[in-house]
């Protein structure tokens, strides 16, 4: 299926002024990173859990209220199983003067819904040694994850097209990274283990668009032979356009969704996804596909890149 008829966009031409553009957003994005740095969830920084189970269901709006009621406000708060049932996170451990995060809790649980009583299922606590941990194999999982697609695409290409795939990658993540601190403020974001999830499927999902271009680039290879690089790239970007405008439009589609009607938990998940989803497919022609080119060019190398 084509979204529409044949293009012939110059994008290698326009190539430069991209990288201006990305250079600037994630410019922004590092700068906020700096100053502000990311709102760690609960899975990263250590904290209080508690699951409680209602007598009568009761609104998470409300208990969201609660809970900033008793200076609680940034509390992971969602439905656990049952709209009876509901799970709320704290990074709180102690409170000063040490006092029970967890009585705290129920105290402002009981204010506010005097006449809906509940138990208490679990009471759980977590370490900030725990949280360092899942920070630092976080870290670690992205970079295995960048280290391996690079192995992969350098033996199924060449090792310059493994090195445009991890440039367009590391563009993605950061880019991804500095989205999501600069609108922490306004979204109410964590940075969580789901957020993790998110960066690697946005990995995941990048490198396949990459890997598409990739395989048209070699085809056209082998039949327009003596073609110029820079053209034959535009030629084989314009023959996938439409395969890529669909595929990120769906996907997209249904993050949007997630996004706007998902929740407060899945909302940093969404936005993440969102962010990464499009600017993976930007960054495959921007990026992977021009760090490629400008390779060649600087080296001069006039033969066939893939056999």
């Amino acid at each position: 299926m084509r979204l529409f008829g044949a293009t012939q966009i110059d994008f290698m031409g326009k190539r430069r002024m991209w990288y201006v553009v990305s250079a600037l957003i994630i410019g922004a994005g590092l700068v906020s990173l700096a100053v502000k740095g990311l709102s760690f969830g609960i899975d990263f920084l250590g904290g209080t859990e508690l699951i409680v189970q209602f007598q009568q269901p009761v609104e998470i709006a409300d208990v969201r209220g609660a809970m900033t009621t008793i200076g609680f406000g940034r509390a992971e708060i969602k439905t656990f199983g049952s709209d009876q049932d509901i799970l709320i996170r704290t990074s709180t451990i102690e409170l000063e003067g040490g006092g029970a995060v967890g009585d705290r809790l129920r105290e402002g649980l009981r204010t506010a819904f005097p006449n809906n009583p509940f138990v208490v299922l679990k009471e759980d606590k977590i370490g900030p040694k725990i949280g360092a941990e899942l920070r630092r194999d976080a870290i670690y999982a992205v970079l295995a994850s960048l280290v391996a697609i690079w192995i992969y695409i350098g033996f199924r290409f060449k090792f310059v097209y493994g090195l445009g795939a991890v440039a367009a990658l590391t563009h993605d993540v950061l880019l991804t990274l500095g989205m999501v601190s600069l609108f922490d403020g306004l979204l109410n974001l964590e940075f969580d283990q789901n957020m993790v999830a998110a960066f690697l499927t946005i990995v995941g999902l990048s490198v396949n668009d990459t890997v598409v271009i990739f395989d048209r680039i070699r085809e056209n290879q082998k039949i327009h032979k003596t073609m110029d690089l820079e053209q034959l790239m535009n030629r084989s970007i314009n023959e996938t356009l439409s395969r890529t405008i669909i595929t990120m439009s769906t996907i997209t589609a249904v993050l949007l969704v997630l996004l706007l009607l998902g929740g407060e938990v899945n909302r940093g998940f969404a936005f993440a996804l969102v962010i990464g989803i499009s600017t993976g497919t930007y960054s495959s022609i921007y990026i992977a596909s021009a760090v490629v080119l400008e390779w060649v060019s600087r080296t001069k190398s006039k033969g066939k890149l893939i056999e």
